[in-house]
C-alpha cells in the first residue's frame, strides 16, 4: 500500500509540474492536466488520511485563504438559485473548477514528493522557453500570410491592418495566448525566479531578462503598470526592516510615477481618451473600449448591488446595457466587464466582492514571515491585472492562481515528519 501511494504521489507531483509548465502556452491541454492531477491526488488517498486534515487544521492560519476562497466559491454556487440563465451559471462554475479542486487540496495538503524549488525552477524554464517559441510562431505566420488568414478565420479573430513585425506580434499573439495572461504568466515566472535564484545572480539575471521581454513584445500597458508595482515591492522588502516603511511609500510612489511616465509614451495609450470617461457612444474597435464598458456597467448599480445577479450573468447584463446605449458593436462582440472587481460586483453584489477581496488579502496576511514577500508579490500581480481584465474569464487565469497558491502553501507548511530537509 505504501509503495502504491508513493508511485501515485510521484505521478501526482509530476502532473502538477506539467500544469505549471503548460501555463505560458495555449490552454487547450491545461484543463485536462489540472483535472487528472486532482484525480491522482484522490487516488493517492490524501483525502482518506485524517491525520493530514488534523495537522492542517492545527496550523489553521495557513489555510485561512483556502477557507475564504471556499466561502466565496460557495457563494458562487449558491447564486445559481437566483441566476436568470442557468447555462451561463454552469459555464462560470465549470471555469472556476480549479477553485473547487483547491479547497480539499488546501485542507488536506500534498505529499512529501512536492519540492517547491524544483517545481519553481522548471516553471521558470518553461516561461523562458515560451518567448523564443512565440517569436518563432509569429515569424512563421508573418512570412506566410495565407496560413494566418486560414487560422484567423478558424478561430474567428477579426482581421486588422498591421504595420511591421512588432505590431504584428502584438496583434496576433492572441491567436495563441491572450496578451494579459501571457504577461501575467511571465511576470509570475519573474517572481518565482527572484525567489528561487536570488542568491545566484548568474541564473537570476538571464531569467528576468527573458521573462520580462514579454512586456515590450506584447505592448501591454497593464504589464508595465504591474512590473513597476512589483519592482517597488521588491525594493521595499530588500530594505532593512527599520527603514522599510519609512522609505517604502516613497519608493512605491516613485514606481507609480515612473510607470505612469512610461505609459505616457506607450503605443497603445492612444486608445484612451480620459475626457470621455463619462461619455457613452458607439466607437470603433480600438478606442475607449474599457471606459465605455465600465460606463455601461455602472449605469444602474441598484440592479445588482444587493446580492448580485449570479455567477456568469455579468456579460448577459452588459449586452442589455449595450443595446440600450446604442453600443451595437459591443453587444455583437459580447464584451465582458474587462475588470474583475466590476464582474464580482455585478455577479455577487457587495457580499461577493467583499468575500473576494478578503480571500485575496488573506494570502499575504496569513503567510509565514519568510514567505510573506512572495505572497505579496503574487497578490500584487493579480490585483493590478484584474483592474483592466476579467482575469478569471478564461481557464488560464484560474490555473495561474491555483499554481501560485500551491507554491505559497508549500513554503508556508512548517517542517513535517514525513518531509525530508530537501523538500521543506
Amino acid at each position: 500500500m505504501n509503495r502504491y501511494q508513493s508511485i501515485v504521489g510521484r505521478l501526482n507531483y509530476w502532473l502538477f509540474i506539467a500544469v505549471a509548465v503548460l501555463l505560458p502556452y495555449p490552454q487547450i491541454y491545461l484543463r485536462y492536466a489540472i483535472v487528472i492531477w486532482f484525480i491522482t491526488w484522490i487516488l493517492e488517498g490524501r483525502w482518506l488520511q485524517i491525520e493530514n486534515l488534523k495537522y492542517q487544521l492545527a496550523n489553521w492560519k495557513y489555510i485561512v485563504p483556502i477557507l475564504l476562497f471556499a466561502l466565496w466559491f460557495g457563494y458562487k454556487l449558491l447564486s445559481g438559485l437566483w441566476a436568470s440563465n442557468a447555462d451561463a451559471w454552469h459555464a462560470q462554475i465549470e471555469r472556476y473548477l480549479s477553485f473547487g479542486l483547491m479547497i480539499p487540496v488546501g485542507l488536506w495538503g500534498v505529499s512529501k514528493h512536492y519540492n517547491w524549488k524544483q517545481a519553481g525552477r522548471i516553471f521558470v524554464i518553461s516561461c523562458m522557453v515560451a518567448i523564443p517559441m512565440y517569436l518563432l510562431w509569429m515569424t512563421i505566420l508573418y512570412k506566410n500570410p495565407e496560413w494566418l488568414e486560414s487560422w484567423r478565420i478558424k478561430v474567428g479573430y477579426p482581421s486588422k491592418p498591421v504595420n511591421g513585425w512588432w505590431e504584428f506580434f502584438e496583434e496576433y499573439i492572441s491567436l495563441f495566448k491572450h496578451r494579459l495572461y501571457f504577461c501575467s504568466v511571465e511576470l509570475f515566472g519573474a517572481i518565482v525566479a527572484w525567489m528561487v535564484y536570488r542568491k545566484k545572480i548568474g541564473m537570476l539575471i538571464p531569467a528576468l531578462i527573458v521573462t520580462l521581454s514579454a512586456i515590450p513584445l506584447t505592448y501591454s500597458r497593464q504589464g508595465v503598470i504591474t512590473c513597476a508595482a512589483l519592482l517597488a515591492i521588491v525594493l521595499i522588502y530588500s530594505m532593512p526592516h527599520r527603514y522599510r516603511w519609512r522609505y517604502g511609500l516613497g519608493i512605491l510612489l516613485a514606481g507609480i510615477m515612473i510607470g505612469g511616465g512610461i505609459l505616457t509614451f506607450h503605443p497603445r495609450m492612444q486608445e484612451f481618451n480620459y475626457k470621455a470617461i463619462t461619455e457613452i457612444r458607439d466607437v470603433s474597435y480600438t478606442h475607449d473600449v474599457r471606459f465605455n464598458i465600465w460606463g455601461a456597467a455602472l449605469q444602474h448599480p441598484k440592479d445588482y448591488l444587493a446580492h448580485g445577479l449570479g455567477a456568469g450573468q455579468s456579460w448577459l447584463y452588459l449586452i442589455d446595457r449595450y443595446n440600450e446605449l446604442g453600443l451595437n458593436y459591443y453587444a455583437r462582440v459580447e464584451y465582458n466587464c474587462h475588470n474583475q472587481y466590476l464582474e464580482e460586483l455585478i455577479e455577487g453584489g457587495i457580499i461577493g466582492l467583499v468575500l473576494f477581496l478578503l480571500a485575496w488579502f488573506s494570502i499575504p496576511v496569513c503567510a509565514r514571515s519568510h514567505n510573506r514577500e512572495f505572497a505579496w508579490l503574487f497578490v500584487i500581480l493579480f490585483l493590478f491585472n484584474m483592474m483592466t481584465e476579467c482575469l478569471f474569464g478564461r481557464f488560464d487565469g484560474v490555473a495561474i492562481w491555483a499554481v501560485g497558491l500551491i507554491f505559497i502553501l508549500l513554503q508556508s507548511y512548517p517542517h513535517r515528519k514525513e518531509q525530508t530537509p530537501r523538500n521543506t
